[in-house]
């Protein structure tokens, strides 16, 4: 699936392999993390999760390093949504094969 931009809203995918993902970072406003299928670990300030395709989001607080990876042994789909200052909703779905090349 190809990237999508507008003044309102982007919709970014990513092709990671298993043990792959965004390295520890953090914002000034809140994310929410929807596993759809396949396994990620999140860390979340102090705490790791590891959260599976249908179960409840995770939110990452404004300010709160956070970080994740896909630790299952397939596919991982999750989409992000954010509300930053002076942007409308924005959008981002991370999609992982591991028989895709990693992109950072």
């Amino acid at each position: 699936m190809a990237d999508f931009h507008s003044e309102t809203m982007s919709v970014i995918t990513n092709d990671m392999a298993p043990g792959a993902g965004p390295a520890l970072h953090r914002h000034p406003y809140e994310e929410v993390f929807v596993i759809v299928e396949g396994e990620a670990t999140f860390t979340l300030g102090e705490q790791t999760l590891v959260v599976r395709g249908g179960e409840p989001p995770v939110v990452a607080p404004p300010h709160t390093p956070h970080a994740f990876k896909n630790t299952g042994t397939g596919r991982l789909v999750t989409v992000r949504r954010a509300r930053q200052p002076g942007l409308q909703d924005r959008v981002a779905v991370t999609a992982a094969r591991p028989s895709a090349p990693a992109v950072a």
